[in-house]
């Protein structure tokens, strides 16, 4: 017997529509998310933000409103709750506070939305250098400010990251960005279609400005990038600008390389996922409304494929009109009907990301980084190693996986599947097949050995 007719993994802009879109049709909702509050990572705490820290800017008070809606009789809301595993015929196994419930529904949503890129280069495992999106989780959870931060990679997240910084009255250091003009040229055929989303190149282009008249350095087409601890305990960051060797010496690197879809939950059920090339990873196959090859399991949001907040709660509206549908509450016309709107802002939000996939690509050096840099962090394995295990034969993820142990510590492959998969493709050369996607079993994320014996003793089975 289902405990509720819909089953939302991820609190952020595609679960939080869905949800509204859902309950406002009559079925019963169940929301499950790993963080304590909703938000996701493009709105996190925004909730608890909302008078303050006015330096994050409009666009993220702008996610206040979502997380109000889910303020409905028909929703129930489960924070701290991390999805472990997800069972034919509808059934969410999830922990919180050390014990494990399991959830039945006739329909499942996933909106796990994206991780950030590794950027992986020597030094980049040291006390000072993060990822400049867990920067900005610091930023709207505690209001924790960098200060005379180096920011380093491309993308538009840097950007915003930098005139934040600005704005709260810490500005970085200096941009030191991979992108190239040849990047920019390859950039150019996009344009046409990108002006359909023309409000986010209008803020793109304010967030460059910005940057511009605070005076922060910037050292384009940068390459070779290298950290290492000084005596004092601050980092001494190099890399390669114009033909010289540069150095700049600070307490805090921030890195960032984009986002790519978070996968693991849908590659352990089962869904058939395809290689995106534009966006060099691998992503859900679905249909215009979420569907997937798996009977009742919805994906949607950047967990589908990278397309920002403002497409992944169109696609979260859809996917939920669908369910919807799928439910009897709506006929096909009203489906179509009601989808008009999130169709039109979906095509607009995602009509740049043609541009910004060529304008902002990885380079070769961050798919596939030199043999010293350390690879898989939870086992310590460098590119150095896994280039050795693929010159005595080994073939494919699981390969190395068996024998070098990358993708087995905590994280289980979240950070280092990407880098380990550009190494592959590196070494197999332009003309290889394609790369599989590596597999994902439960648990997907940690669980303890207790809960599984609790669960064993009789399992808790409660919305």
């Amino acid at each position: 017997m289902s405990e509720c007719d819909l089953v939302i993994i991820g609190a952020g802009p595609a679960g939080m529509a869905a949800a509204q879109t859902a309950a406002q049709g009559g079925l019963s909702v169940v929301v499950l998310d790993e963080q304590p509050r909703a938000g996701g990572q493009i709105y996190r705490n925004v909730g608890e933000n909302r008078s303050k820290h006015a330096w994050l800017g409009k666009d993220y008070s702008a996610g206040a409103h979502m997380v109000d809606g889910l303020d409905h009789p028909k929703i129930t809301t489960h924070f701290g709750a991390t999805v472990w595993r997800l069972e034919q015929g509808h059934r969410v196994v999830w922990s919180q506070n050390g014990i494990s419930h399991i959830t039945s529904t006739p329909h499942v949503f996933l909106a796990g939305g994206a991780q950030e890129r590794p950027l992986p280069f020597p030094g980049w495992t040291l006390p000072g250098v993060m990822p400049a999106g867990a920067a900005q989780i610091l930023m709207k959870t505690a209001g924790m400010l960098p200060k005379d931060a180096v920011l380093a990679g491309s993308g538009p997240l840097l950007y915003l990251i930098a005139a934040q910084m600005i704005d709260a009255g810490t500005p970085p250091k200096a941009l030191v960005e991979t992108q190239t003009p040849r990047m920019m040229l390859n950039a150019i055929p996009h344009l046409p279609r990108a002006v359909f989303g023309l409000s986010i190149m209008i803020k793109g282009l304010g967030l460059i400005r910005k940057i511009q008249r605070a005076g922060v350095p910037r050292y384009k087409s940068a390459s070779g990038f290298n950290a290492a601890a000084n005596t004092d305990g601050s980092i001494a960051f190099s890399f390669t600008h114009k033909g010289r060797n540069k150095t700049l010496n600070t307490d805090l690197v921030l890195t960032h390389q984009g986002v790519i879809p978070s996968t693991h939950i849908s590659r352990s059920t089962g869904v058939t996922h395809r290689w995106n090339a534009a966006q060099v990873a691998f992503e859900p196959t679905t249909d215009i409304w979420g569907e997937t090859n798996v009977s009742g399991l919805h994906v949607a949001g950047d967990g589908a494929g990278i397309g920002g907040a403002q497409a992944a709660a169109a696609a979260g509206q859809l996917a939920a009109l669908n369910i919807l549908h799928k439910h009897g509450r709506l006929s096909a016309d009203a489906r179509t009907q009601k989808a008009t709107s999130a169709r039109a802002t979906l095509f607009r939000a995602r009509a740049i990301r043609p541009f910004l996939d060529a304008a902002y690509a990885p380079p070769a050096e961050v798919l596939s980084p030199p043999d010293e840099t350390i690879v898989c962090r939870c086992e310590e394995k460098t590119a150095g190693e896994i280039r050795q295990g693929i010159d005595e034969g080994v073939t494919g993820h699981r390969q190395i996986k068996t024998s070098l142990r990358t993708g087995m510590g905590p994280c289980q492959g979240r950070m280092c599947d990407a880098t380990v998969r550009g190494i592959l493709i590196a070494s197999a050369g332009p003309n290889a097949d394609p790369i599989a996607p590596p597999r994902a079993r439960t648990p997907i994320k940690p669980v303890t050995l207790g809960e599984l014996a609790a669960m064993a003793a009789g399992p808790d089975q409660s919305s």
